[in-house]
C-alpha cells in the first residue's frame, strides 16, 4: 500500500476506547469509557476503506464528511479533521457520544459488511472535538453583520440551539425561551451523565451565550408569557419544544404510588447530579436506592432508566418489553451495557396490572408473556398475549418508559389556529418549514415526532436556512407589503 495511510482494516482490528469494568462504572455517573489516546485514534481512523460510495455519510442525517475527517485524523491533521467535522454539525462531540452509530454510520460501514468490523466513527468524532476544546481550536461564535431583526426560539434543545447558532451567525438578534432553569432540553435533563457528562453540554451553551444569544429560562410560554406577545416581540418565531407528553399505560393500579414517568425520574436524577435540591428524590419517591425496580419499555429512554437505577443502588432492576430483543427500538449497545451492569431483560412480556400495598404504594407487577403475530401496516409484527401465561414480578418502583407524544400546543399557547397533524405534531409546509401562522416556523421532534438528537440538529440547521430566506425576502419587500410576523 506504500505511503497510503488508509486501508489498514485487514491488519488492524477494530478497537473502541476501553470501557471501565461494569462493577466500577455502576458506582457513578461518569461516562463509561475515556476517549482515545491520539495514536489509537489515528490507528482506528486508518482502518477506513475510503470507499467510492460512503454509506456512512449517506446514512448520517447531517451527511457529515466522515471519510474525509477520518483520513485527516489518520494523517495526524487533527485540527483540520475537527474543522471539517464542525462544518456540518453544531455538536459533533455530543453526536459522537449519544448517536446510535450502530444503526447509522457504523451500521452502514462498508468494512462492517465485509466482516472486519466497522470503523469506530463515533469514538473518533468525540476524540477530535474533545481535542479541539482542549487545544483551544473551538472558535467563539461570531455574529454576522447586524440585520436589525430578531428571532425568538421556543425550546432550548438540540433543534433550538442549532437554529440559534446558525441564525446568530447570519446576523440576527436571537432569543431562546425554555421552560427549564438550564438550557439544553433533554441533553441536560433527559440523558444521564454516563452517556453524556453535563459539562460537555454546558460548555456548548456557554459558547452560544458568549456569542450574544440571549436565554430566557423558566419561561412559561402560553402562560405568564403569552405566545402572542412573543410574536409581537420578534420578526420570526421558531417552535422547537420537542415532545414531552408521556404515553400512558392502561392497566389496573397504574395510579399507585411508586409508578412514575420516565422523564420525571431522569430529570430528578440529573438535577441531583447538578447539586440541586430535589424533594421528590430526597423523599425516596424518585430514588431507586434499595428498591426492586421494573422499567416498562424498550427504547433508549428505558435503557437510560434501567442504568440509572443500577447506579442509584437498586436491589434489582428488570426491564419488561413486549417484543423480542431483535425488534426493540433502543440501541443494542445500550442493552449490552445494561446487561453488563446487572439489568435483567424480560423479553416478550407486557404488564396486565399493578399490585398495591396497604399504604397505597406499588408492591408488584402482574404481567403476561407475549408472542409476535401478524405484521401491521408498517411491516412490524404485532405482539399479542400468550394464553394463560401470567406471572408476577416484585416491584416497589415502576418506571413507565413507553415513549413520548406531543403536548397540545394550540391549547397551551392559546392559538387554536396553529395547525397540527392527526398525531398532534405541528403541521408545516415542508418546503418552507413554516406552520399555519405566518412567520412562525417549527422544527425537531415537535414536527417529526420523538426522534434522535442528530435529527434535531439537522432540522435546526435546515430551519435556520429557511427562516433566513424568509426574513431576507420580508426585509426586501416594500413596507406596505410586509405582514407582521
Amino acid at each position: 500500500m506504500g505511503d497510503n495511510p488508509m486501508l489498514k482494516f485487514v491488519h488492524t482490528s477494530q478497537a473502541y476506547p476501553a470501557k471501565r469494568p461494569a462493577e466500577l462504572r455502576a458506582e457513578d455517573f461518569r461516562e463509561i469509557a475515556d476517549r482515545y489516546a491520539t495514536p489509537s485514534a489515528e490507528e482506528q481512523s486508518a482502518r477506513c476503506s475510503q470507499c467510492g460510495v460512503p454509506y456512512c455519510s449517506i446514512h448520517c442525517p447531517l451527511h457529515n464528511h466522515i471519510p474525509d475527517w477520518l483520513r485527516l485524523t489518520a494523517e495526524g491533521r487533527l485540527r483540520e479533521a475537527y474543522e471539517l467535522s464542525n462544518a456540518t454539525s453544531s455538536m459533533p462531540e455530543i453526536c459522537g457520544r449519544i448517536c446510535p452509530q450502530d444503526r447509522l454510520c457504523e451500521g452502514n460501514c462498508v468494512i462492517e459488511f465485509s466482516g472486519h468490523g466497522a470503523v469506530t466513527i463515533g469514538s473518533v468524532e468525540r476524540f477530535i472535538t474533545d481535542k479541539a476544546w482542549d487545544e483551544g481550536w473551538v472558535e467563539p461564535l461570531v455574529p454576522g453583520r447586524a440585520r436589525g431583526a430578531s428571532v425568538g426560539i421556543i425550546g432550548a434543545g438540540p433543534a433550538g440551539l442549532t437554529a440559534a447558532e446558525y441564525l446568530r451567525r447570519a446576523g440576527y438578534d436571537v432569543h431562546v425561551y425554555d421552560r427549564h432553569d438550564r438550557a439544553g432540553g433533554l441533553l441536560t435533563y433527559g440523558i444521564p451523565g454516563f452517556k453524556l457528562e453535563k459539562h460537555v453540554v454546558m460548555r456548548r451553551i456557554a459558547r452560544l451565550e458568549e456569542g450574544g444569544i440571549v436565554f430566557h429560562l423558566g419561561a412559561d410560554v402560553g402562560g405568564a408569557l403569552p405566545f402572542a406577545e412573543l410574536r409581537n416581540r420578534h420578526d420570526a418565531l421558531l417552535i422547537a419544544t420537542g415532545v414531552y407528553k408521556a404515553r400512558a399505560i392502561k392497566a389496573p393500579g397504574v395510579d399507585a404510588g411508586g409508578v412514575v414517568e420516565a422523564l420525571d425520574y431522569l430529570i430528578a436524577s440529573n438535577r441531583k447530579s447538578f447539586g440541586d435540591q430535589v424533594p421528590a428524590f430526597d423523599s425516596g419517591a424518585l430514588d431507586a436506592q434499595g428498591r426492586h425496580v421494573v422499567v416498562i419499555g424498550g427504547g433508549d429512554t428505558a435503557m437510560d432508566c434501567v442504568r440509572t437505577a443500577i447506579r442509584q443502588g437498586a436491589a434489582s432492576v428488570k426491564c419488561l418489553y413486549r417484543r423480542d430483543r431483535a425488534n426493540m427500538p433502543g440501541s443494542q449497545r445500550e442493552v449490552a451495557h445494561a446487561e453488563e451492569e446487572g439489568v435483567e431483560f424480560i423479553w416478550l412480556s407486557a404488564p396486565d396490572g399493578f399490585e398495591i400495598a396497604e399504604n397505597g404504594w406499588v408492591a408488584g407487577v402482574r404481567a403476561s408473556r407475549m408472542r409476535l403475530g401478524a405484521a401491521d401496516a408498517s411491516g412490524r409484527r404485532m405482539p399479542e398475549p400468550e394464553p394463560d401465561s401470567g406471572f408476577h414480578l416484585q416491584a416497589d418502583l415502576v418506571i413507565k418508559a413507553l415513549g413520548f407524544d406531543p403536548e397540545p400546543l394550540p391549547a397551551m399557547f392559546g392559538t387554536p389556529e396553529l395547525g397540527v397533524t392527526r398525531w398532534g405534531t405541528l403541521r408545516v409546509d415542508h418546503k418552507s418549514m413554516m406552520t399555519s401562522l405566518d412567520g412562525v416556523f417549527a422544527a425537531g421532534d415537535i414536527v417529526r415526532g420523538a426522534s434522535l438528537v442528530v435529527w434535531g440538529i439537522r432540522d435546526g440547521r435546515d430551519v435556520a436556512e429557511k427562516m433566513h430566506e424568509w426574513l431576507k425576502a420580508r426585509a426586501a419587500a416594500p413596507a406596505s407589503e410586509r405582514i407582521a410576523a
